[in-house]
């Protein structure tokens, strides 16, 4: 069965909520130093990078600010190369990337319904 583009978006948006639950009241050290909260946001962050590798390249033209290559590229990192992946890189990504993927997410959801 043929999902719809609308779950890929929930899809994303609960992996970002979710994320932001994990790291909410923590610091980099903290998270840098637990194992459970990083296994559990490198998770989400492939879910992110499924959910994106789903979405039509028609419509991603269309946001060419999303940088959606990147997204999928970290996935495939996280996947295949779980070894080479950068804690220090993941808590920037979380502090800096989710919010405005967030916003830009919920424009295409938006957009979408109408």
């Amino acid at each position: 069965m043929k999902r719809d583009l609308q779950v890929y978006f929930e899809d994303i948006l609960d992996s970002i909520d979710l994320i932001e639950k994990y790291t909410a009241n923590i610091t980099k050290v903290e998270f840098i130093k637990s194992l459970k909260i990083q296994d559990a946001v490198i998770r989400r962050y492939e879910i992110i990078g499924e959910a994106v590798k789903h979405i039509p390249q028609d419509f991603k033209k269309d946001y060419p600010k999303v940088p959606w290559k990147k997204i999928v590229g970290a996935r495939d990192v996280f996947v295949h190369e779980y070894f080479g992946v950068k804690v220090e890189r993941i808590w920037d990504s979380i502090t800096n990337d989710l919010g405005p993927l967030k916003k830009q997410i919920r424009t295409m959801i938006e957009e979408y319904k109408t």
